[in-house]
């Protein structure tokens, strides 16, 4: 990976936000890549987290950003390792590539209705080997709108060229990296911030995992942040990874009640940050306009798969999913000539456009103590899948390095003790604080989370 390849997706990301390098402290890089792929994985990874970082160095007084390349890229995956205990498998045995009768399509199960959309189109039990007799006898594409007509989630592999011709990719390419909407705001309700985000409440409506890890990044500087789940969702394997520093509470916004507590909670957060697919927010009442009546001044940044515009605007989505979409995997496919997909080494789609949605948050917060207004911020998986291609595709290289190791912490989780890989960033030579230790979903009240807690 060379200078320049950072200092591209240091460019698209500069403009997105706004010129930010006018408010950045100096930032100095250590360690040495090591991934290789067929794309700019890690210069993306170290250009995100290097944004969220001079962003926050601007917004709370710091000199100096510290950021080491090698952490950058283990932090887009997992962090943790459990000592004499074990994490359940994050993925679902039936989720993933399988051959169709003219190509190849990734189906998504990890959610159990996504499961059930997807075996009620085979009509399979959930048995993998019995999906992929079922998926040899489709197309793919009809497949795919097959499942995601039956309320699932699917992705035909497509080429490069491909997406790029699709209406969706043809729309997605046309949207910015980060879509800002202004609003006049009441007052000025932000924290006088001094050295940390202390103070900051910030409201998470997020799911696996660009979201949370946005979240994640301002817990550990210093953000009270209470994630809000519905009664019975699941991200097995990810919440030692995901609630980190976080307090994790319920609500069911089918109910009176909850909807009461949360307009409570969001009328008093500075910020919301949210992954409901486009729309499910609007059914249930809390549209752009509602959430903007219940609270005027805040920031409000969300995440949808394939962006704001196109056909597939409304589409279910995840990182893997977009990257089969989007023509990724079959080029890491034809490139490493194997007969199989080929995913990327992290899941660069995710962990980049988190931390991008951190920047954004703090770039904002910046600009209202500036001039008191409110902004919202959209991004998508598919316009850093956009951004990712748009630098260039390659062969995959040998990594600069061959080091494998990196400094590790000790850490106790609510499940046990665990070690787990240092953050990759530090202002003024301080790392983040986890005021909170990583905890089941639903293990909090939802009530705004102290400074001691």
């Amino acid at each position: 990976m060379n200078a320049s390849g950072i200092n591209w997706f240091d460019d698209q990301i500069s403009e997105a936000l706004g010129q930010y390098r006018t408010l950045h402290a100096r930032v100095a890089c250590e360690g040495a890549f090591q991934l290789t792929s067929i794309v700019d994985v890690s210069g993306l990874a170290l250009a995100a987290v290097t944004a969220a970082a001079q962003q926050l160095a601007a917004l709370v007084g710091a000199a100096e950003v510290s950021i080491d390349r090698r952490r950058a890229e283990l932090w887009c995956g997992m962090t943790l390792k459990p000592q004499k205990w074990a994490l359940p498998d994050a993925w679902d045995p039936v989720a993933g590539n399988y051959r169709t009768k003219d190509g190849w399509i990734r189906l998504h199960t990890n959610v159990p209705q996504h499961l059930s959309a997807a075996l009620r189109v085979l009509g399979t039990d959930a048995d993998r080997d019995a999906v992929a007799h079922g998926v040899r006898s489709w197309n793919r594409l009809n497949l795919e709108q097959a499942v995601v007509e039956a309320g699932g989630v699917a992705a035909a592999m497509n080429g490069l060229s491909d997406w790029a011709a699709h209406p969706q990719g043809r729309a997605v390419a046309d949207e910015p990296l980060i879509h800002w909407h202004e609003s006049p705001g009441s007052e000025s309700r932000w924290p006088a911030f001094a050295g940390s985000l202390d103070g900051l409440r910030v409201l998470d409506l997020t799911r696996v995992l660009a979201g949370p890890v946005a979240t994640r990044f301002l817990a550990g500087f210093g953000a009270s942040v209470l994630r809000i789940d519905p009664p019975d969702w699941r991200e097995d394997g990810l919440e030692p990874e995901m609630t980190l520093g976080k307090a994790c509470a319920s609500l069911d916004l089918n109910e009176a009640n909850d909807r009461t507590r949360f307009e409570s909670l969001l009328s008093e957060a500075h910020v919301v940050v949210h992954g409901y697919r486009p729309g499910a927010l609007d059914r249930l009442g809390y549209d752009d306009s509602r959430r903007r009546e219940i609270n005027p001044d805040i920031i409000d940044v969300s995440l949808s798969a394939y962006g704001r515009t196109g056909p597939w605007r409304d589409r279910r989505g995840f990182d893997t999913i977009v990257q089969v979409n989007s023509g990724l995997a079959q080029e890491g496919m034809m490139r490493l000539g194997t007969d199989r997909p080929v995913q990327l080494p992290i899941q660069a789609l995710d962990h980049g456009t988190g931390y991008l949605m951190a920047a954004a948050v703090l770039r904002a917060l910046c600009l209202q103590r500036a001039d008191g207004r409110a902004r919202s911020a959209r991004l998508s998986l598919a316009r850093t899948a956009h951004l990712l291609i748009s630098n260039g595709v390659r062969n995959p290289i040998a990594p600069t390095s061959s080091e494998t190791c990196a400094t590790e912490l000790a850490e106790m989780t609510h499940w046990g003790p665990a070690r787990r890989v240092a953050f990759p960033v530090a202002l003024d030579g301080r790392g983040p604080v986890w005021r909170r230790q990583a905890a089941p979903f639903r293990s909090a009240r939802a009530e705004w989370p102290t400074s001691e807690q």
